[in-house]
């Protein structure tokens, strides 16, 4: 970790060389999701409620998957990018390197301009906090961290999923978007307003429902059970994760040298 601080303290000092650009970029990055939560709230003004779900309620469960997102593409954005390094032949740089190949490759770039998205994410989910009635206490609040830990663990899975597949295709495919972007605009509604498959999908293969839905009604006091059962629907994100370190250190060994 002392490795991964030290290339986010170079690249975030290399970003802040252009201090206007910088500041202009996370500014737009403010505004791109406040478009969509516009559309939402409009809706919500519109139609009252979605299948029994109020405004702030699902303005939480908007604010949850994109602070999430936010963070993933922060600070996961090495994967997004890694098509970059297969076609220069900087992968065969990171390989005679004494550290793991997933580190490097995590730590080769950040997108420090993201904060303006996050900045509002976290705008919604305390204005959304303070106009739920949430009787809080210790399990709830942890609840609802992990599920905000957890989906970026969700998304850095996903990421690295399809950099992987770059060992083959050599450039990035946009396929992946359907599962990130898709997946984060399809996540910012209740599971439950969807068709049977999409819920199914959504919370046992990818598990945005595990970290999202599920545990969240928990939080609002709308679902009955042990609460230590809640908590942990969260930790799917590391279930998920693992297998897709396994996947991408399969394709590590299946790289071919450019030779350049």
């Amino acid at each position: 970790m002392v490795l991964y601080f030290k290339y986010l303290s170079i690249l975030f000092k290399s970003q802040l060389q252009y201090r206007a650009s910088f500041w202009l970029l996370t500014f737009g990055q403010f505004f791109i999701p406040f478009s969509v939560f516009a559309g939402m709230y409009l809706m919500f003004e519109r139609f009252g409620e979605l299948r029994g779900w109020t405004f702030y309620e699902a303005a939480l469960v908007f604010a949850v998957i994109h602070l999430a997102f936010s963070l993933s593409e922060c600070f996961a954005r090495g994967f997004d990018m890694f098509s970059g390094l297969i076609a220069s032949g900087g992968f065969d740089r990171l390989l005679v390197r004494p550290r793991s190949t997933a580190l490097q490759v995590l730590g080769s770039q950040f997108e420090f301009t993201r904060f303006g998205r996050l900045l509002q994410s976290a705008i919604v989910l305390v204005w959304a906090l303070a106009k739920l009635p949430i009787d809080w206490n210790a399990p709830r609040a942890v609840t609802l961290a992990l599920m905000v830990a957890c989906g970026v663990l969700i998304f850095t899975g996903i990421y690295m999923l399809f950099a992987t597949l770059c060992f083959w295709t050599v450039q990035g495919l946009e396929i992946g978007n359907i599962f990130t972007d898709g997946g984060r605009e399809m996540a910012q509604y209740p599971l439950d307003i969807y068709k049977k498959w999409v819920t199914v999908f959504f919370t046992f293969v990818i598990p945005f429902g595990c970290v999202n839905y599920l545990p969240l009604l928990y939080v609002l006091g709308r679902a009955h059970g042990h609460p230590a059962g809640y908590m942990a629907m969260p930790l799917a994100g590391v279930l998920f994760l693992l297998p897709c370190l396994a996947v991408w250190l399969i394709g590590v060994r299946h790289y071919r040298s450019t030779g350049s």
